[in-house]
C-alpha cells in the first residue's frame, strides 16, 4: 500500500510502498479521505528542514539525553542513535475516514463506515490500523469527506468543554484557522454568543458566515468587545498558532473577572500576571481530544473509562459527528483543496509555501488502490550489496524493530555470514524502513509469514516482553532455531511451554544475554578461571527512572524492571562463576510517587558452588554517574567492569586496566555471531536465570528466601 512519509533529515515528503497493517485491538480501515492538519504537520516538517544545529536547538531535551548517553555509552553509540532516529521516516496524519476491512474488536464489522483519530494510527495511508477507542462509526448522512475532520473536530469540542460554557454566555475565539472555525460552530451549537478574532479578513468573513455573532481584527477590538459584552467575555478560547504571547495577552484583556481562558493552540505562554491576578482569571491548557489522551490503556488497549468520565476522546468524536449529522456544523465551506494520495507532496507544498489560501486540505484515496491482503512487500536489491554470504549459511527472519533492536542488534548484522530474508513488525512503515536499510529481501506486518517461510531456518525475536515466549514456541514448532531477546518469559507457565517446545523439537534457543559475550567479560572470566574458592560478586545498576506510562511497567506487556532487566545481571554472574543460582533473597523499596513497583531492589543469590552475588538496582541515582558496575572478589584478586568501557583486574598488588574510548563493548556483535554460526547456547542457564527473577519477585512479596528449582519447568 502507499503511505505518506516525512524524511526527518531533509524535510521532504514521500509516498512510499509499505505492507498493509494487520488487526490488533481495533480495526483495519481502508481510507477514503484523510485530513492534513496544517498547523501540527507543518511544524514537524519545518523542524525536519532545519540543520542539525537547528534541530538541536528545537529539542533541548533530546540533546540532554544524547549527552547523557555519551557519558555512559561513549560518543559513537550516541551519534549512531541520533542519526538512526533521523534516518527513520515519520508518518504524517492523525484524522481520517474509511471502511473497515478487518476487525479485532466487537464494536465493528467489516463494511462499517468509520472515522479514525490518533497520531501513528490514523495516518495518511491507504490502510490504517486503529485501536477501538480511536475509531467511531459514521452516522448516516455524513460523508467520508466530512468524517475526515473528526479528530480536529474533537479537539475543538474538548476546548469548548474545558471552557465550561453555558447557554447564553459570551465567548471570544482567538485565531480563526480550522480549529478556530470549528470552535465557533461548536459554541453556537451550545447556545453561546461568539466573537471571532483574527488578522485575516477572509477568515473573519468565513467565521461570520458560519455563525459568529461579530468578528474583529485587533484594531478596535476593545471597542467591539465592549459593545459585544461590556463586562468582558465569560470565556476566551485561543486556537491560534504562534510563538508570540500576544494571544494570551489579548485573552487577559478580553476575559471578565473570574472568567476562563482555554489554550488550544500552540502559542507563547508568557502570561501577564498582573492582568490575570487582578481578574482572578482561570487559565487551562486543553489536552488535545479529551480524557484518554496519552493513556496507553485507553488508546492502545481499548480499555474505556466509566460513563462518569463523560467526554472521553471517543465520545467527543461521536458527539462531533452527531453535530455534523444534524447540520449544526457545516464543513463544506472549510474544504478548500482535495488532492489524490499520490499528489501529497503537492498538497504539502501548497501549505508550506502559502501560494494559495487554504483551510481544510484533504487527501483522497482510490477505492481501486492496493489490496488489503498486501501484508508482504518485496524490496529491490539494495544499492550497496552486503558482503557475499558463504554457501550453507543460515537464512534469518526477524520479528520486531523496537529501539533496542535498531540501536544494538540490526546494525551488528551487517557483515555477518547470514542471509537476511524477511522482517516483520507491527506497522508497515517500520517494517519497510528497517528492512530497506539493512538489506532484507522482504518485509511484512504478519509475523506468521516469517515462520511459514521454508527458506528461513533461524528467527530473531525482538518484540515486547509478553510476546517473547509465545513467539519462541511458535518458531520452534515451525522448525526454526531461535534468538529471543530477554526476558525469555514473563511468568513460569510461559517458561514451561518454552522448555517443552525446545525438548520436543531439539532446536536451539539463545536468549539475548549479551553481556557474557563482551570481550571485557571474557577477559574477566579468564582472570578468575583457576579459582579454587567461591567468589563474591556485586552488580550495581544506576538505571535512572523510566516513565511510568512506558510499556515495560505494564504487568501484561513488560513485567517490570526486575523481570525485564535483572535477568541480564544474574546471567552475567552465572557466566563468570560457571555455576547455577539455587536460592535468592530480595527486598525492594515500596513504590511511592514516581517509584514503580520493584524498581529499587537488592537481590542476593546463592550459587551451587557456594558463590554469592548481589544485584543492586536503583532508579534513585544521578544519571550522569556510571550506569553499571560489576565487581568480583576471589582468591586475593579483584575484577571490575564499569559501563563495559573500563576493565580493571588486580592480583597481588599488580593492576591491569583497559579503556574503551569510543563505545561500550557489551557483546551485541559477538552474541549475534555465535547465533548465526550455530554455536550451542547455554539454554539451561538461560532458564535458570529467568527462574531466578521470578523467585526474586516471590521473595520480595513473601519476605523470605526462595529456591530456584529447574524441575519446576521440566529440567
Amino acid at each position: 500500500m502507499k503511505q505518506v512519509l516525512l524524511d526527518l533529515q531533509s524535510g521532504s515528503i514521500q509516498v512510499e510502498n509499505v505492507p498493509v497493517p494487520t488487526t490488533t485491538r481495533g480495526a483495519v480501515v481502508q481510507n477514503a479521505y484523510s485530513l492534513i492538519s496544517a498547523g501540527t504537520e507543518s511544524s514537524l516538517i519545518n523542524l525536519a528542514q532545519q540543520s542539525l544545529v537547528g534541530k538541536a536547538k528545537a529539542r533541548p531535551d533530546d540533546v540532554k539525553k544524547i549527552l547523557q548517553k555519551i557519558g555512559t555509552d561513549g560518543p559513537l553509540p550516541a551519534y549512531q542513535q541520533a542519526m538512526g532516529r533521523l534516518s527513520r521516516p515519520e508518518p504524517l496524519g492523525y484524522s481520517c475516514a474509511g471502511t473497515v476491512v478487518s476487525t479485532g474488536a466487537d464494536d465493528f464489522e467489516v463494511g462499517d463506515r468509520v472515522a479514525c483519530g490518533g497520531a501513528g494510527h490514523a495516518v495518511h495511508a491507504e490502510y490504517v490500523s486503529v485501536p477501538r477507542n480511536l475509531c467511531v462509526k459514521i452516522p448516516d448522512g455524513v460523508s467520508f469527506q466530512e468524517a475526515a475532520f473528526t479528530t480536529v473536530g474533537s479537539i475543538a469540542m474538548h476546548g469548548v468543554r474545558n471552557a465550561r460554557v453555558t447557554v447564553g454566555e459570551s465567548v471570544a475565539v482567538i485565531g480563526l484557522g480550522l480549529i478556530g472555525l470549528l470552535s465557533v460552530q461548536v459554541l453556537k451549537a451550545a447556545g453561546c454568543r461568539v466573537i471571532g478574532i483574527d488578522i485575516d479578513r477572509e477568515k473573519l468573513a468565513l467565521a461570520s458566515s458560519l455563525g459568529a455573532d461579530i468578528v474583529s481584527n485587533y484594531d478596535g477590538l476593545t471597542e467591539r468587545m465592549n459593545a459585544f459584552s461590556p463586562f468582558g467575555a465569560d470565556a476566551v478560547i485561543i486556537t491560534a498558532a504562534t510563538r508570540s504571547s500576544a494571544p494570551i495577552e489579548a485573552a487577559g484583556r478580553l476575559v471578565r473577572s473570574q472568567g476562563r481562558v482555554v489554550v488550544v493552540g500552540n502559542v507563547g505562554m508568557d502570561v501577564p500576571r498582573d492582568v490575570f491576578y487582578e481578574k482572578e482569571a482561570e487559565v487551562v491548557v486543553s489536552r488535545s481530544y479529551g480524557p484518554g489522551r496519552y493513556d496507553r490503556n485507553y488508546e492502545e488497549k481499548g480499555v474505556d473509562y466509566p460513563i462518569y468520565v463523560r467526554w472521553t476522546e471517543r465520545r467527543n468524536m461521536e458527539a462531533f459527528l452527531e453535530l455534523v449529522r444534524q447540520k449544526r456544523i457545516d464543513l463544506n465551506p472549510l474544504i478548500t483543496h482535495t488532492f489524490p494520495l499520490e499528489a501529497a507532496p503537492e498538497a504539502y507544498n501548497l501549505i508550506n509555501t502559502g501560494k494559495e489560501r487554504f483551510i481544510g486540505v484533504l487527501l483522497e484515496y482510490s477505492p481501486n488502490g492496493s489490496s488489503a491482503a498486501g501484508t508482504v512487500t518485496h524490496l529491490p536489491e539494495p544499492a550497496t550489496r552486503r558482503p557475499a554470504v558463504p554457501a550453507g549459511a543460515r537464512t534469518l527472519g526477524c520479528i520486531g524493530a523496537g529501539v533496542h533492536a535498531l540501536s544494538a542488534l540490526y546494525p551488528n548484522l551487517s557483515g555477518l555470514p547470514v542471509n537476511l530474508a524477511g522482517l516483520a513488525t507491527a506497522t508497515g512503515l517500520s517494517a519497510q524502513t528497517v528492512a530497506k536499510k539493512y538489506g532484507f529481501s522482504y518485509c511484512t506486518t504478519d509475523y506468521h509469514k516469517i515462520l511459514e517461510d521454508p527458506e528461513i531456518d533461524a528467527v530473531m525475536i525482538t518484540t515486547r516482553n509478553d510476546l517473547h515466549a509465545p513467539m519462541a514456541v511458535e518458531a520452534l514448532h515451525a522448525g526454526k532455531d531461535v534468538f529471543v531477546e530477554k526476558p525469555l518469559a514473563t511468568d513460569i507457565d510461559e517458561l514451561r511451554r518454552v522448555v517443552e517446545a525446545q525438548n520436543e523439537t531439539g532446536r536451539q534457543v539463545r536468549v539475548g544475554f549479551n553481556r557474557r559475550h563482551s570481550p571485557l567479560a571474557l577477559r574477566m572470566k579468564a582472570f578468575f578461571g583457576n579459582r579454587t574458592t567461591p567468589a563474591i560478586l556485586h552488580y550495581r545498576v544506576n538505571a535512572g527512572q523510566i516513565p511510568s506510562e512506558h510499556w515495560v511497567h505494564d504487568d501484561e506487556q513488560g513485567g517490570g524492571m526486575l523481570i525485564s532487566e535483572c535477568c541480564h545481571f544474574i546471567d552475567f554472574m552465572q557466566y563468570i562463576t560457571g555455576a547455577r543460582p539455587v536460592q535468592v533473597y530480595a527486598r525492594a523499596i515500596e513504590p511511592t510517587g514516581n517509584l514503580q513497583k520493584y524498581d529499587n531492589f537488592q537481590a542476593t543469590l546463592t550459587f551451587d558452588d557456594g558463590s554469592l552475588g548481589t544485584v543492586t538496582y536503583t532508579t534513585l541515582g544521578d544519571r550522569s554517574y556510571s550506569k553499571e558496575m560489576v565487581e568480583v572478589f576471589c582468591g586475593n584478586a579483584v575484577g571490575r567492569i564499569t559501563d563495559f568501557r573500563d576493565l580493571e583486574l588486580r592480583r597481588d598488588g599488580k593492576v591491569s586496566r583497559e579503556r574503551r574510548w569510543l563505545a561500550q563493548e557489551k557483546g551485541f556483535a559477538e552474541e549475534l555471531q555465535a547465533f548465526v554460526k550455530g554455536k550451542e547456547p547455554d539454554f539451561v542457564g538461560n532458564v535458570a536465570t529467568t527462574l531466578a527473577t521470578f523467585a526474586a519477585w516471590e521473595s520480595i512479596d513473601t519476605g523470605t528466601p526462595r529456591a530456584i528449582d529447574l524441575s519446576q519447568v521440566g529440567l
